[in-house]
């Protein structure tokens, strides 16, 4: 699921085209709706031509109003920038399009709005033209612009064709399995209590999942989610989310929060980042400037601590660490903006280097500038790793193939996760962590981001296949092999590994969920037990399967759930038989092997005073098994 976020001076038409596109008024306020202006965080969906379901954040175009727009635009996958016809771009049109270019916001749509206020045609190019010269230099210079009018419904088709492809072609947001609600709203739903909404990035939630509000650390569970106004079990990444958290007021949740499993992520009043100063600031930022930092839904005050330099002047970068007045959560690669509180005004931006620098550095030291550049670029255990979370479990040698480093820094990097225990074995086997030849290896390695995305891909086509077959135990191995787009050897032991972890049950042709059984009438199963009883009276003269469908109503999905529950045996496209059937056959093959050399066809048919057709079924079922071995026209036991 993604999200999209408005930008746009005030009065362009941000809310009237949202509600053209999804018919959805996301002025929720009765102030904003006097006033016919928004003024906090607005919020609507639409399924797009593809089928898939985004989330629209609506933000407020009034300068006055700017910090409640930065609390909307922090985890949105595309802008959609909105400039009126009759007025082109406007001051806050570039400001929301500089703090787009900071956040490196870099899909998103210019929709030009109010095209019906404008006769001539020619004019509409050059207000078209104006907008293009405007996005130059930023991160959205290449995007498409497209007219429109909300009253008369021109171009809203193109626009809402424009957002798929868009999103098509954007990476979806990583499961990166660490959740981070980013509470944008807190309210009170009588008869359940305290609910927030937000973005959810980098992970999933549960209904039930124990959970921790950061920055103060109270802890909940999660009574129930909605996605879009309906129920769901489970938030998936980049999607809009409304929690009901149990335990908790409204006063111990707030906006800026953010909502994740305890233990992992812990708050800082010190953040090592890599700065931009706006090209067009009004002057260079200094040491100990106090600013007010905005990042994901949060706003704190704090101050600047240049490091390596005195100043950084307009367009320029510079390492900085951020003092803040309170403690907030962030992780690594986290994007932020800095804005000054008199005039206001946003000054810059940039990313979370390192979100724990612990202590405050001396300023005009080599060595942090060195450490923090290494840092900016990643160390290569994290390069490797986020090279496998994208590419999911991996033989080593394609892993290396892919890995963005030298082979030898590769290898090294490579031991060192598996030692740490960030990357693991697949299957996992017990003390190991080195591989002997990594570029020859076959070995499959995952981490966890990477293991956590397939597991969830593996649970929901079982899941989805579980509802559509319910008389089913579980999907043929090789249906879910070509969905997963897996090579065999690949294949075969990530499904090792997912049983090993409880995840699913598997034989030798058919996966399915743990705990998935399947759930027959009981007429049904009076049918099965009916077929059963036949092959009880009878055990070397069974029904063949074309007799047998009769009995269970000709229902064919209760004889394939015989055979994959394990009541029934396959020993040929014509044979069935009881397992006891099969291993008391098997029992006295063993015995008489034992004190003759071989046996034939005919002397297993005579034994059992069964048909040719069952005897040369059980022999070659046995040949299969490793148990017996052909020489000619006799079996003998195999060593």
């Amino acid at each position: 699921m993604r999200v999209i976020g408005t930008a746009g001076h005030v009065d362009h038409g941000k809310s009237t085209l949202i509600q053209a596109i999804t018919g959805i008024d996301p002025d929720r306020l009765r102030e904003e709706k006097e006033r016919g202006m928004t003024i906090d965080l607005g919020f609507a969906w639409l399924t797009l031509p593809s089928g898939e379901s985004v989330g629209v954040v609506d933000v407020p175009g009034h300068i006055d109003f700017i910090k409640n727009m930065l609390a909307g635009v922090g985890g949105i996958d595309a802008a959609l920038l909105v400039v009126a016809a009759d007025e082109g771009a406007m001051p806050q049109t570039r400001e929301h399009l500089a703090i787009l270019d900071l956040l490196e916001v870099q899909a998103g749509l210019v929709a030009v709005t109010k095209a019906d206020l404008i006769e001539d045609e020619d004019w509409l190019e050059l207000v078209q033209a104006d907008v293009a010269e405007t996005l130059a230099d930023t991160v959205l210079a290449k995007t498409e612009i497209i007219p429109v009018s909300a009253l008369t419904g021109r171009g809203i088709p193109e626009l809402v064709e424009a957002l798929d492809t868009v999103l098509k072609n954007s990476p979806a947001r990583m499961d990166k399995g660490r959740p981070r609600l980013l509470v944008d709203r807190v309210f009170s739903v009588s008869g359940f209590g305290t609910v927030v909404t937000g973005t959810l990035i980098d992970g999933q939630l549960t209904v039930g999942q124990d959970v921790e509000i950061l920055p103060d650390g109270a802890r909940s569970r999660i009574r129930g989610l909605q996605a879009h106004k309906q129920k769901v079990e489970q938030a998936q990444p980049g999607s809009r989310v409304a929690a009901n958290l149990a335990g908790l007021s409204t006063e111990q949740v707030r906006r800026g929060d953010v909502v994740t499993t305890a233990g992992w992520l812990e708050p800082s009043q010190l953040i090592d980042t890599r700065l931009r100063c706006l090209g067009d600031a009004p002057r260079p930022l200094k040491h100990n400037q106090p600013v007010e930092i905005f990042t994901g839904s949060s706003e704190v005050s704090g101050y600047l601590r240049l490091l390596g330099q005195q100043e950084i002047p307009p367009g320029e970068t510079g390492w900085v660490q951020l003092r803040l007045q309170r403690r907030i959560p962030v992780v690594k690669g986290d994007r932020f903006i800095v804005r000054q509180a008199s005039p206001s005004l946003t000054i810059g931006g940039g990313a979370v280097v390192d979100p724990l620098p612990r202590r405050r550095h001396r300023r005009f030291r080599p060595a942090l500038i060195k450490r923090l550049e290494t840092l900016a670029d990643g160390t290569p255990e994290e390069l490797l790793t986020e090279t496998l979370d994208r590419l999911g479990p991996a033989q080593v040698r394609d892993l290396m193939h892919h890995s963005p480093l030298a082979e030898s820094v590769t290898e090294s990097a490579l031991q060192s996760l598996l030692k740490a225990g960030n990357i693991f074995e697949i299957p996992t086997v017990n003390g190991s962590s080195e591989i002997p030849n990594p570029k020859a290896s076959k070995v499959v390695v995952a981490s966890k981001a990477g293991w956590s995305n397939l597991t969830a891909q593996i649970s929901g086509i079982l899941s989805t296949y579980h509802q559509a077959y319910p008389l089913r135990v579980g999907m043929l191995r090789g249906e879910l092999q070509s969905r997963l787009k897996l090579e065999t050897g690949l294949f075969n032991k990530i499904v090792e590994q997912a049983q090993h972890l409880q995840i699913v049950q598997a034989l030798d042709t058919t996966v399915w969920l743990k705990g998935h059984t399947p759930q027959f009438s009981q007429h049904q199963q009076r049918a099965m037990d009916t077929l059963l009883a036949q092959f009880g009276r009878n055990p070397f003269a069974t029904p063949s399967p074309k007799e047998s469908l009769p009995v269970l109503g000709n229902d064919e999905d209760l004889l394939t759930a015989l055979i994959e529950t394990g009541k029934l045996m396959r020993l040929s496209s014509d044979v069935l038989l009881l397992p006891e059937t099969y291993e008391s056959f098997a029992a006295w093959l063993k015995t008489y092997l034992a004190e003759h050399d071989s046996v034939t066809v005919a002397q297993v048919r005579d034994a059992f005073n069964t048909s040719r057709k069952y005897a040369l079924a059980l022999l070659e079922y046995s040949d299969a098994q490793g148990l017996t071995r052909r020489v000619g026209d006799e079996r003998i036991l195999r060593k």
